[in-house]
């Protein structure tokens, strides 16, 4: 009886293992349809649109990316980094990136670099800025400054020497001078620079720098004593942190605005700001392309809504016909130029 159980029991157990096998074994067969697995096959055919440049020309291709990745059905992220112009094109011209965000044109050494590494770009102006001069609102005596002051201030002489308000102007008061601006690589400080001082790049040392200009900002907002300047987007997004100053260039002192750009009263300190394309991307990646059209279609009320200057409709229209030519190279031969207007910079673009 013993040796019955005993036999029964042990084809009992081969039954289950055999059943448990071939259940597996169906298992292992089937194509699994879970949310997760779909996930993965959307990443692989995620197209990445690499930006990276000015701090200055960044809340405009930000905001238009946002607008961009979500349209319905977009495959694309667009990712856009903050390195300063002179860093964005380090890696534009090495082919790391889609688009350079710059503030300035692009110089002839990076042309040189552009060109070893048979990078093709296509130049498209898509706003103009008014580099703003700021200060603290407590400060209650300075509403205006003179170019020749911010000269004083900044030249490279000023270093270690010009390090109170009245020295600057007689009747500023006997206060420390807190400075802030843009880092070297930024395409800020090569247009102040050459603007005010007279040569691209040369500028005092002693004073805070960053490519960001939200830290600016922050620095500035926290410091009675303090004057730096940035693109006006900033001004604009904290005017109740800020106050800016009027600048005389000889013509009469004059606020930083869209008017006074749009009418080249501000000057020197207005400049027209870019998006440089990888041609040879915008060929091969269906979503750079994409991506540019939108920019453009996008450009006049975005470039509005964060605080800069748009170009007229045929300037978009002239954009957009370089870029769908695929137009390559740069108008301004290696060097920014000072005191440009819009209806100058149209000019320029018509004849390219």
């Amino acid at each position: 009886m013993n040796a019955r159980v005993d036999k029964l029991a042990i084809a009992l157990g081969i039954l289950a293992v055999t059943a448990s096998c071939a259940v597996t074994s169906r298992s292992s067969n089937q194509t699994p349809q879970s949310p997760q697995v779909t996930a993965v096959s959307n990443k692989e055919t995620l197209t990445i649109v690499k930006i990276d440049g000015s701090s200055t020309v960044h809340p405009i291709t930000q905001a238009i990316a946002k607008k961009f990745q979500a349209q319905p059905r977009s495959n694309a992220r667009v990712k856009v980094d903050i390195s300063g112009t002179s860093g964005g094109f380090e890696k534009f011209c090495a082919g790391k990136t889609d688009i350079s965000n710059a503030s300035r044109p692009i110089n002839q050494g990076e042309m040189k670099v552009c060109n070893e590494n048979a990078v093709r770009y296509i130049e498209l102006p898509v706003a103009f800025d008014a580099i703003t001069v700021a200060v603290n609102p407590q400060n209650n005596w300075a509403k205006d400054i003179t170019t020749a002051e911010l000269k004083k201030i900044w030249q490279p002489d000023a270093e270690g020497k010009i390090t109170r308000w009245n020295q600057v102007r007689s009747s500023f008061p006997n206060r420390p001078i807190s400075l802030y601006g843009a880092d070297v690589k930024s395409g800020t400080f090569d247009y102040f620079t050459e603007a005010i001082v007279g040569k691209s790049r040369a500028s005092r040392k002693d004073y805070t720098a960053s490519e960001d200009d939200n830290i600016l900002v922050e620095a500035i907002s926290k410091n009675p004593n303090a004057l730096g300047y940035f693109g006006f987007a900033y001004y604009e997004r904290n005017q109740n942190k800020l106050k800016a100053l009027s600048v005389d260039n000889g013509a009469g002192a004059v606020l930083p605005s869209r008017e006074n750009v749009e009418q080249a009263k501000y000057q020197p300190l207005s400049r027209p700001l870019f998006i440089y394309v990888n041609a040879q991307a915008a060929q091969a990646k269906s979503a750079v392309k994409n991506f540019v059209d939108f920019y453009l279609q996008a450009a006049p009320t975005t470039v509005s809504s964060v605080g800069y200057v748009p170009l007229t409709a045929e300037g978009y229209k002239l954009d957009q016909v370089h870029f769908t030519r695929g137009k390559v190279g740069t108008v301004f031969a290696g060097k920014a130029e000072l005191n440009l207007t819009i209806a100058e910079l149209l000019r320029k673009q018509a004849q390219f």
